[in-house]
């Protein structure tokens, strides 16, 4: 006989860290707002607050649907890099079996309900199976969780470009690298915004339930917080982290069919491509612990919001060209939460971040990264007086820094 499942407190004292989180996150979400807005030469916040707000909360309520996946496992102990793969495998999983199914239809652009049903389904048992493939390379052979889904991460995207040249050849005599969806019933009802909505709120209900109101999820707190100590108190940890990968892959999988729906093509090339660190950033903004053990799924909400909040006001900000900073935008707020995270605990207490001669070296670097950037946003004049500040400044922290130490 089993024992009993290990006392809860640490899921309880993440679901209460997380309140803070949220509340920060909140907020942050409004003076980025009102930030962008005033920087932004059309303030289309203000003119034209809705549109403003369809738009982000379009591009939130799909990431939230794979970044829930991703934070349960992060918050497990573990970490999923094929997220972005998978989500062009799935679209591909789910293109190919409509085309399978019916290749005249197809080309009409009139799917029969039926027929997505079955896609659907076919594309959200992929999904399970990948998850389960994951499960076993890390429970199983013992690869690290990083080493196992990097090499989902390259494979799966292969995979999807060959099934779907394939089934091309196969069906239509082509060998073209992608599959149309056209129809209009199918992509008008997966791009509405309330079907999008839905589906998430949905979701992140199930997920919140299962975390906060179940055995099964204060257990997946407590693999994260001490996997030895989990074990060791009779828990199978092999079934937890099972049930981890195949959520987080089902849930791309889901998304890769929302993708497909909006634009209107399974090309696992391009689909998808990079997500896995949107997911990652989306979770660790929202107050997911890298070491696992912590998070909450209204801050992964939050962190969704927050993350596409902010490249929203950069795209009115700076406009033409703004989608070039995207990859930027969401690794300085991945290196800012991860720290801040660190911060707050008692090992982040009196820490040094410039201590010595490769801390001069990181003041110069960051003071050039500045400089850079608004060399290409503004000008070569704010670009040398920026860097000069952002030298200066970074200079008075370690000087700080120091006198901190020596107190």
């Amino acid at each position: 006989m089993s024992s009993p499942a290990p006392h809860d407190s640490s899921s309880h004292s993440s679901v209460w860290a997380g309140r803070s989180t949220e509340v920060g996150l909140a907020l942050a979400v409004v003076v980025v707002l009102l930030v962008a807005g005033s920087l932004d030469s059309n303030h289309s916040y203000w003119r034209d607050p809705g549109a403003s707000a369809h738009e982000i909360l379009r591009k939130t309520v799909i990431l939230g649907i794979f970044a829930l996946g991703s934070a349960v496992v992060i918050i497990a102990g573990g970490i999923d890099l094929s997220i972005g793969s998978m989500i062009a495998f799935g679209g591909a999983t789910f293109a190919a079996v409509l085309l399978a199914l019916s290749p005249q239809n197809m080309k009409s652009g009139h799917l029969a309900p039926g027929h997505l049903a079955l896609a659907t389904g076919a594309t959200l048992l992929v999904g399970f199976l990948v998850g389960s493939l994951h499960a076993w390379l890390i429970t199983a052979v013992r690869l690290p969780p990083f080493v196992a889904t990097l090499a989902t991460l390259v494979g799966l995207r292969s995979l999807g470009r060959a099934m779907v040249e394939a089934i091309n050849r196969g069906l239509l005599h082509s060998s073209s690298t992608q599959i149309n969806v056209l129809d209009p019933v199918f992509r008008g009802w997966v791009n509405s915004i309330w079907t999008r909505v839905a589906a998430f709120v949905i979701l992140a209900a199930l997920f919140w339930l299962l975390m906060t109101r179940t055995v099964v999820g204060r257990r997946l707190f407590a693999l994260g917080g001490n996997e030895a100590a989990t074990r060791l108190s009779g828990i199978r940890t092999e079934r937890l982290k099972w049930l981890a990968y195949c959520l987080s892959a089902m849930c791309a999988s889901l998304a890769g069919i929302l993708y497909v729906g909006e634009q209107s093509v399974a090309d696992p090339q391009t689909l998808g491509r990079g997500y896995e660190l949107n997911a990652i950033a989306a979770a660790v903004v929202g107050g997911c612990s890298l070491q696992g053990g912590v998070g909450t799924i209204p801050g992964v909400a939050l962190g969704c919001l927050f993350l596409n909040t902010v490249i929203d006001s950069i795209n009115k900000v700076i406009k033409s060209g703004a989608d070039l900073y995207e990859g930027l935008i969401v690794g300085i707020v991945v290196v800012v939460a991860v720290t801040y995270s660190q911060l707050r605990g008692a090992a982040g207490r009196g820490k040094q971040f410039f201590a010595g001669a490769l801390g001069w070296v990181a003041i110069v670097t960051l003071a050039l990264i500045a400089a850079a950037l608004l060399a290409l946003w503004i000008g070569r004049g704010a670009a040398l007086a920026g860097g000069l500040a952002a030298l200066a400044l970074l200079a008075l922290v370690r000087f700080w820094e120091s006198r901190q130490a020596n107190a």
